[in-house]
């Protein structure tokens, strides 16, 4: 199973979409997760016609992106990995310690908000920022995600887009 992770999107109508070098992995993907900070509910349309999509809400959603279906947090049994999603995992000083507290059986722990890309393990769970496609900010490249699932094993890459 191919999962695209995305976040810190921050489109709001033609003003700012997501790069033409995302497109090729979204179109292929088996799962899409979105970590938060969408903004227009229209993205997540656009993303669900290609696979089904799970979306936490970001500090800049608004009620329009709870009421397609975004939720506070989630957790997702993706053929035996558990995927726990949170928009803002707070400081980078405990992070670990209260990401792992947080969602003690998850496999994976996606999170968002930083706009930084991480892919790092603490101890046996995978912590996951995906990075923003759109806005990279101090990051060195705009990014997504991809976690390959398979029998209850998970590998992560994060790419430049």
């Amino acid at each position: 199973m191919k999962i695209v992770v995305l976040a810190d999107t921050h489109i709001r109508g033609p003003s700012r979409s997501l790069p033409s070098g995302a497109w090729p992995y979204i179109e292929v993907a088996d799962h899409i997760l979105h970590g938060g900070d969408v903004c227009d509910p229209q993205l997540l349309d656009q993303l669900e016609a290609f696979a089904p999509v799970t979306a936490v809400m970001g500090n800049c959603d608004a009620l329009d992106v709870k009421h397609w279906g975004a939720l506070p947090e989630a957790v997702l049994d993706m053929e035996g990995v558990m995927i726990a999603m949170v928009h803002d995992s707070g400081l980078k000083k405990g992070r670990a310690e209260r990401l792992t507290e947080r969602f003690p059986n998850a496999t994976v722990i996606v999170f968002a908000h930083s706009h930084m890309p991480v892919n790092e393990m603490a101890g046996p769970t995978l912590l996951f920022n995906p990075g923003s496609p759109t806005w990279k900010r101090r990051a060195p490249y705009p990014s997504l995600g991809i976690l390959y699932v398979e029998d209850g094993r998970v590998e992560a890459d994060i790419i430049p887009v």
